[in-house]
């Protein structure tokens, strides 16, 4: 029963991954969701149905509009399967339990971010104010022991950020510090520091990567938004392990 599991909150995720492209590219154009079907952002033609089928119609059209022919961004069936494994992969760390919601609600706005960071260099408010409330929400049916590590977790993230961008006059984005205040809440106060800290890590592994292959150059900005997904993502998952292990390795 497990596999059926597995398989109907990938399928799930897959959809609704197919939805966060659309959220995570629209809402900082400030386009309503409910005003024009999907279309093709080259040529405009709206897409049919069949066109529209997670991961598969990518992989069926080889990568093209099927009415201009241009190249379609890689971005959506990358964030389509992604969602898909990460909503199976949460089911298959966390069961079927309250925290189970905890989790795909996190991966949800994670995913969302990740569009829009890597599309716009901008995260939403209004996807972080919308999803503020439900994590809250799901942090009292599913608490974190101690309960209050919530309320402290996300008053770290938001002023940690805040000092920062404060003593880098601007070197980080004020919708990096909103989110990290969200992620304390879901986090708690020790793993927020530990997802800033992988955070951090893992953008500057991937910037000198960049510049050591010239595929980017010193002076062009790089969205630290996905990062901070990934940071939070193996938090989330794996922080207590981590933490075991650094402190029987080192102490």
């Amino acid at each position: 029963m497990s596999f059926v599991y597995l398989g109907y909150f990938f399928i799930l995720g897959l959809i609704l991954g197919s939805f966060y492209n659309v959220v995570g590219l629209r809402v900082p154009k400030q386009e309503l969701l409910a005003e024009n079907r999907s279309y093709c952002p080259k040529c405009r033609h709206s897409l049919a149905w069949y066109e529209l089928i997670p991961v598969f119609s990518y992989l069926f059209q080889r990568g093209r509009c099927r009415h201009c022919r241009r190249l379609i961004s890689p971005i959506y069936p990358v964030t389509e399967l992604g969602t898909g494994l990460l909503f199976a992969f949460s089911y298959w760390k966390v069961g079927l339990q309250p925290e189970l919601l905890v989790a795909l609600m996190l991966v949800s706005l994670l995913v969302i971010i990740w569009v829009s960071d890597i599309r716009y260099m901008e995260i939403p408010d209004r996807v972080l104010l919308f999803f503020l409330p439900l994590l809250i929400v799901g942090r009292i049916i599913s608490p974190l022991d101690p309960w209050w590590s919530s309320l402290f977790g996300a008053a770290i993230g938001f002023f940690l950020l805040a000092v920062i961008i404060l003593a880098s006059r601007g070197g980080m984005g004020g919708g990096d510090m909103k989110l990290f205040g969200v992620l304390g809440l879901v986090l708690g106060w020790k793993k927020v520091l530990l997802a800033f800290f992988l955070s951090t890590v893992y953008g500057a592994v991937v910037t000198l990567v960049l510049l050591a292959f010239k595929l980017i150059e010193r002076k062009n900005p790089v969205p630290f938004g996905p990062f901070i997904v990934l940071g939070s993502i193996t938090v989330y998952f794996y922080g207590d392990k981590l933490f075991n292990w650094y402190f029987t390795s080192f102490f």
